[in-house]
């Protein structure tokens, strides 16, 4: 923790706690898989408790943590640990945990059950090679029977509802096991099942096949969630309408663009979509997300772990290429506040004059002063967005 942000400074958000999680069965995670839930899906170095937070802030129903690899975890590593670390306001909350060895995704099953998440997820879907080449994640799918023992496994050793999330096939696009291997997960006891629609050897090329969760939906009595493409209010209205599936999982969107949740709740309430953010919003999401980092990681690494957002936050803005590349080279928090301020005075200007460059007068350097007042002027009060606050 530093001096520029205190514990206070995060956003604040209540999930919807149909259920509590530290209680919540298998059967209870069932129903509430089955009523339509917009998730966010786990993503390494992504979905830690802040972006988790603001998600559910901006309209997400259930949130799911990074990738918890178990080896790490058993070692007790720190980092491991920290994925683990839950917030009291992360009442739908779920772990994932990865691994290539049935044993100890069964024993760090445990211990992440110890935590209290609302279900332990085991990834077995995630196709970058250096997990999968090893065995785990979607190279589970090389093996559909071992898989299957494996989650029998983790099932039985815990008490907390376990859940799956893997993809349609290994490849090639021949080959899809997904639909009969749905049948025999479920046989195992799991509460849910989430599919990403596109093939391990895919990777994120292509477009995903939502058909298969639609067959998969058809032959279990447990919820399938859809996941793959699902980037806006649209495609999650056809991807539910076309399939039937039970909800949506929304992962690679989220990172630069978390309003899609909001988008998503409005049309599939209304049938119509929201006008996209307006300049002030993607301003105040870029301060907001930047100071509650800092607050949970410190400096200079909270304000590094935001810079992964703000090309899609800070889209359309004019003058937007310039207030990044000034972001991307500042560590210090009170500098970043500047910058932001400065070039949303500066958009405002252009916007104004109907233009989206500088002239070649203008300065692109900000001389900064009282860079602590900088900062506890942003706290007190720069945080009037209605859909993301900071308490």
């Amino acid at each position: 923790m530093t001096p520029d942000a205190s514990p206070s400074s995060t956003i604040s958000a209540t999930s919807p706690a149909a259920v509590d999680r530290r209680t919540a069965t298998r059967e209870d995670v069932s129903r509430l898989l089955r009523d339509k839930p917009i998730i966010l899906a786990p993503m390494e170095d992504v979905t830690d408790v802040v972006f988790r937070r603001l998600s559910r802030t901006l309209g997400a129903d259930l949130t799911v943590t990074e990738f918890v690899n178990v080896e790490g975890l058993l070692r007790g590593c720190r980092n491991a640990r920290r994925k683990l670390r839950l917030a009291d306001d992360d009442a739908l909350t779920a772990i994932q945990i990865y691994g290539s060895d049935p044993e100890r995704l069964a024993e760090a099953a445990s211990v992440a059950e110890e935590a209290e998440p609302l279900y332990v997820d085991i990834n077995c879907g995630c196709w970058v090679p250096k997990i999968a080449a090893r065995g785990a994640g979607a190279g589970w799918l090389r093996d559909p029977d071992a898989m299957v023992k494996m989650v029998s496994m983790v099932v039985a050793r815990v008490k907390r509802p376990v859940t799956v999330k893997t993809r349609i096939g290994y490849g090639p696009e021949s080959h899809m096991p997904i639909v009969e291997l749905a049948a025999r997960l479920e046989q195992t006891g799991i509460a849910a099942l989430t599919i990403h629609c596109r093939t391990a050897n895919m990777g994120h090329k292509g477009n995903a096949d939502w058909k298969w969760a639609g067959l998969a939906q058809e032959r279990v009595q447990i919820p399938v969630i859809v996941n793959g493409d699902v980037v806006s209010g649209e495609a999650a209205e056809s991807a539910l309408r076309s399939t039937k599936a039970a909800g949506v999982m929304v992962g690679r969107r989220a990172i630069e663009h978390p309003w899609v949740f909001r988008e998503i709740r409005h049309r599939l309430a209304t049938g119509t979509d929201l006008p996209a953010p307006t300049t002030k919003e993607r301003f105040d999401l870029c301060r907001t997300h930047l100071l509650a980092n800092v607050a949970e990681r410190g400096l200079p690494h909270g304000v590094r772990v935001t810079r992964r957002h703000l090309t899609g936050y800070l889209s359309g803005i004019p003058g937007a290429a310039m207030l990044r590349q000034a972001l991307f080279r500042e560590d210090d928090l009170a500098k970043n506040l500047e910058l932001i301020d400065e070039a949303e005075a500066r958009a405002e200007k252009w916007t104004r004059e109907g233009r989206t460059e500088p002239n070649r007068s203008e300065p692109n350097d900000i001389e900064l002063s009282q860079p602590e007042q900088v900062v506890a002027d942003h706290k007190s009060d720069a945080f009037a967005n209605d859909a993301v606050s900071v308490a």
